[in-house]
């Protein structure tokens, strides 16, 4: 006997349960946009969330693990992700909604495949020598999310210029994650701090979270959250851009994460004391403020050609 195959809505309504339990954060601002945006944003979440989820031997982002099968836990993920891009039934909710986001908006398919080249690096135990390599990283494991997000509000994919400010915000939110979660990734034995900065400043290997060195430590957080910072100004001049419930959605988001970023930086050696986060009433504030920065945001972000200094994603 087979079974009817989950329609759209259940599947859009899997992947809204995934982003509520994965990410407060993003279902806020996911709120804000209009319904067919919020849907297609919902399913995007729901692959990346599941791919993350399979890479790392998480549930929606908790419990990170060290995994003894990254190379078997790659190949699975790949593979249902091309099916998805073939727009071959897969039978996993989180990879059927990347196929029904991929068809319904003509996202290029070198962006999934990009993010998924992001979990390869972390499978083969890949570090960051440099600040470029940091950069790479960043991009693969959330800068091409956020050009997959631009595509879901409906930018041209071909609109490069566009592309380039939303990867920008994507750089800005996991320079602000890693940041801020340097002691849960050195828990499983990951360091995204790079090399040369560690070397820079006289850090015995593998003791970066000692208590004796985390005065050093937070003077590269404080580094880190400024790059964000930067990535962060350069995005919010891409949201003229887009409609403004979508452009409403990216500056909220953009206020709750940078807020992460910035409160990393100011607790300095404490910062990893207690998990930096945002309060309910915190996002209530910065989603009326990202309101009023919509309805303004010509005048306010006026758009200037990119810093050719920021790190620019490949082509």
């Amino acid at each position: 006997m087979t079974h009817p195959l989950p329609s759209r809505d259940a599947i859009v309504a899997t992947a809204h349960e995934s982003i509520s339990r994965g990410s407060k954060s993003f279902a806020a601002a996911s709120r804000l946009f209009d319904k067919p945006t919020r849907e297609r944003a919902w399913l995007l979440y729901a692959w990346c969330r599941a791919c993350d989820d399979i890479a790392d031997g998480q549930d929606h982002g908790h419990g990170m693990t060290v995994v003894a099968d990254a190379p078997a836990r790659l190949e699975r993920l790949s593979a249902m992700t091309e099916a998805a891009l073939a727009g071959q039934i897969v039978g996993d909710p989180a990879f059927d909604a990347l196929r029904i986001v991929a068809a319904e908006t003509r996202m290029p398919h070198r962006f999934a495949r990009d993010l998924v080249a992001g979990f390869a690096l972390d499978a083969r135990e890949w570090r960051p020598r440099s600040e470029a390599d940091l950069y790479k990283y960043c991009y693969h494991v959330a800068g091409v999310v956020g050009c997959m997000m631009a595509v879901a509000m409906g930018v041209d994919p071909a609109d490069e210029d566009t592309l380039d400010r939303a990867c920008d915000l994507g750089m800005a939110f996991q320079l602000a994650n890693i940041a801020r979660d340097i002691e849960e990734d050195d828990r499983v034995g990951r360091c995204y701090v790079p090399e040369e900065w560690l070397v820079e400043m006289d850090f015995p290997p593998g003791q970066h979270m000692k208590p004796p060195f985390r005065s050093r430590l937070a003077v590269l957080t404080k580094r880190m959250a400024a790059r964000a910072a930067e990535f962060e100004a350069s995005a919010r001049e891409g949201t003229p851009a887009l409609p403004f419930r979508s452009a409403w959605a990216v500056l909220a988001a953009a206020g709750i994460y940078g807020a992460i970023g910035r409160e990393v930086a100011a607790r300095g050696e404490h910062a990893w004391d207690h998990r930096v986060t945002t309060s309910g009433l915190q996002k209530v504030g910065f989603i009326a403020r990202a309101a009023r920065e919509a309805a303004s945001r010509e005048k306010l972000y006026p758009r200037t050609p990119r810093d050719p200094v920021l790190w620019t994603r490949p082509r």
